[in-house]
C-alpha cells in the first residue's frame, strides 16, 4: 500500500476528496445492506401484518447483537489503520491483528447465537401476543444460524476497506441484493422448486445470502495481488494474545457504545408492540427509512476512523483535525437533505416499502407518516453523532464515547419514551420523542469530546516524539 500517499498532509480539498473517495464506498455498501433488508422487509409485508409485526421483534434482537458484536471485531479497523500510518513494516502487525478479529468473531458469535435463542422469554416479559411470539421464534430459529458468517464478514471488511479496497464491500453487498432476492422469492412462496416456507423462508433466505457472502470475501482477498500479500488466512490456529486482548480493549467500549444505541430502538419496538399490531408495523418501516438514510453518516464515520487513524499513526495532529471535521462536515450535509426529503416526500419514501394507497395499509401509513416526521428532527443529531464516534475511534478512544452513549440513550431517551409513551396519549409518538432526545444528547456529548480532543490528551500519542 502507497501509504506515504495516505498520510502525506493534504488541503482540505484534498482531504474531502480522500474522505469522499473512501466513504463513498463504504456508505454505498451499507446502503447495500440496508436494501437487503429492505427486500426482507418487503417480501414479509406481502404475508401480512402479523408477520411483519413478528420479524420486527425477532431482527430487533438479533440485529442490535449483530451490531454490537461487528463493532466489536471492527475495532481492527483502527489498529490496521494506525499500523500503516506508522510506515513501519505493517504485513506482519495487520496479519496478526486481522486473525485475532477473525478469532473474536467466531467467539462472539457464538454468545450472540445463545443471546438471541433467550427471544421468546423476553416476548413473554413484555407482554407480546401468543400469534406474534408463535411467528417470531420461527423466524429467529432459523436467522441465527447467520450471526457467525456475519461477523466474520464484518471483519473481512474492515480488513479490505482499510487496505483501499472499499469498493470490494460495495461489489459483493450489491451481488448479495440479487441471491437475497432469488431466495426469498423461492423459499417464502415456494417458487423455482423450493419449499413455501412463509415467515422461515426469509431467514433461509438470509443465512443463504451470508454464506455466499463470506465465499465471495474470501475469493476476493485471495485473487487481490495487495489483499493476498498479507496472507490473513495463514496460521488461523496460532494465537497472538497480546494483540486479542489490545482488539477487545478498544472493541468492547465500541460494542457497548453500540448496544446502547442500538438497544433503545430495539426496546422501541417492544414498547411499540404494546400499542397493536399497527403501530408496531408502521414504527418499523419509518425506522427503516430513517436506518436507511442513516447508512451515508455510518459509513463516513468508519471512513473518519480509518484517515483518523492513519494520520494519528503517522504523528500528524494537524491532519487527525483535518480529517475529523471534513467527515463531520460531510455527514451533517447528508443528513440534512435527508431530514428534507422525509418532511416534503413522505409518503414517496414509505412507497419504497409499501403501497400508501392499498386500503389495508391505512393504519400502518398513518402511524409511519407521524414517525416520520419526528424522524427528520432527529437526522442532524444523529449524523453527527454517527461521524464524531468514528473519528474519535480513529484515536482508539472508546471509553469515555461508552458513557456518553449510554448516559445519553439511557437516561433522557428511554426516560422520555417511558414517560411520554405510557404517562401520555402520545404514545407511539412519546416514544419517537424519546429516541429523538437521545440522540440529540449523545451528538452533543460526543462532539464536544471530539472538539476537546487535544486538550483532554487524545491525540498526545500522536505528537512527534
Amino acid at each position: 500500500m502507497q501509504q506515504a500517499h495516505i498520510t502525506r498532509r493534504p488541503g482540505w480539498a484534498r482531504e474531502l476528496r480522500a474522505t469522499l473517495g473512501l466513504a463513498g464506498p463504504l456508505a454505498a455498501a451499507n446502503l447495500l445492506q440496508m436494501l437487503t433488508y429492505a427486500i426482507d422487509v418487503i417480501f414479509i409485508a406481502r404475508l401480512g401484518e402479523a408477520q411483519l409485526a413478528a420479524s420486527a421483534l425477532a431482527v430487533s434482537l438479533f440485529g442490535l447483537v449483530l451490531w454490537a458484536l461487528s463493532g466489536l471485531a471492527g475495532a481492527v479497523a483502527p489498529l490496521i489503520a494506525e499500523a500503516l500510518g506508522a510506515h513501519a513494516p505493517a504485513l506482519r502487525q495487520v496479519r496478526r491483528a486481522v486473525r485475532m478479529a477473525l478469532w473474536l468473531a467466531l467467539i462472539a458469535g457464538i454468545a450472540g447465537t445463545i443471546v438471541c435463542l433467550m427471544l421468546d422469554p423476553i416476548m413473554q416479559l413484555t407482554g407480546q401476543q401468543q400469534e406474534i411470539r408463535t411467528l417470531a421464534n420461527s423466524y429467529n430459529n432459523v436467522l441465527v444460524f447467520s450471526m457467525v458468517p456475519m461477523l466474520v464478514c464484518s471483519v473481512l471488511r474492515n480488513f479490505v476497506s482499510a487496505l483501499g479496497r472499499p469498493i470490494f464491500a460495495t461489489a459483493i453487498t450489491g451481488l448479495g441484493i440479487f441471491v437475497n432476492a432469488l431466495a426469498n422469492y423461492a423459499f417464502i412462496f415456494g417458487h423455482l422448486g423450493a419449499p413455501a416456507l412463509g415467515l422461515p423462508g426469509a431467514a433461509v433466505a438470509t443465512v443463504i445470502t451470508t454464506l455466499f457472502t463470506l465465499a465471495a470475501y474470501v475469493c476476493a482477498i485471495r485473487l487481490d495481488r495487495r489483499l493476498a500479500r498479507y496472507h490473513v488466512f495463514g496460521r488461523l490456529w496460532v494465537p497472538d494474545w497480546p494483540r486479542f486482548r489490545q482488539i477487545v480493549r478498544i472493541g468492547l467500549p465500541i460494542a457497548l457504545t453500540i448496544t446502547a444505541e442500538a438497544g433503545i430502538f430495539g426496546a422501541a419496538a417492544f414498547l411499540m408492540g404494546r400499542f397493536g399490531a399497527a403501530e408496531l408495523a408502521g414504527h418499523t418501516v419509518a425506522l427503516q427509512l430513517a436506518s436507511l438514510a442513516f447508512q451515508v453518516p455510518f459509513g463516513v464515520g468508519q471512513a473518519a476512523a480509518i484517515r483518523v487513524g492513519y494520520f494519528h499513526g503517522a504523528r500528524d495532529p494537524a491532519g487527525v483535525a483535518r480529517a475529523g471535521w471534513v467527515a463531520l462536515a460531510i455527514g451533517a450535509g447528508f443528513m440534512a437533505m435527508t431530514a428534507a426529503a422525509m418532511i416534503l416526500a413522505p409518503e414517496l419514501l414509505l412507497r419504497i416499502y409499501v403501497d400508501p394507497d392499498a386500503p389495508a395499509n391505512a393504519a400502518l401509513v398513518g402511524f409511519a407518516l407521524q414517525y416520520l416526521v419526528l424522524a427528520a428532527i432527529f437526522q442532524l443529531a444523529d449524523g453527527v453523532q454517527a461521524v464524531a464516534a468514528g473519528a474519535l475511534r480513529g484515536l482508539q478512544d472508546t471509553r469515555v464515547p461508552m458513557w456518553i452513549a449510554i448516559a445519553s440513550y439511557w437516561v433522557p431517551g428511554i426516560g422520555l419514551a417511558l414517560g411520554l409513551g405510557f404517562l401520555t396519549p402520545l404514545q407511539g409518538t412519546g416514544v419517537w420523542i424519546g429516541l429523538a432526545g437521545g440522540l440529540f444528547c449523545a451528538a452533543a456529548g460526543l462532539l464536544w469530546r471530539w472538539h476537546r480532543r487535544e486538550a483532554l490528551g487524545l491525540t498526545r500519542a500522536a505528537l512527534p516524539a
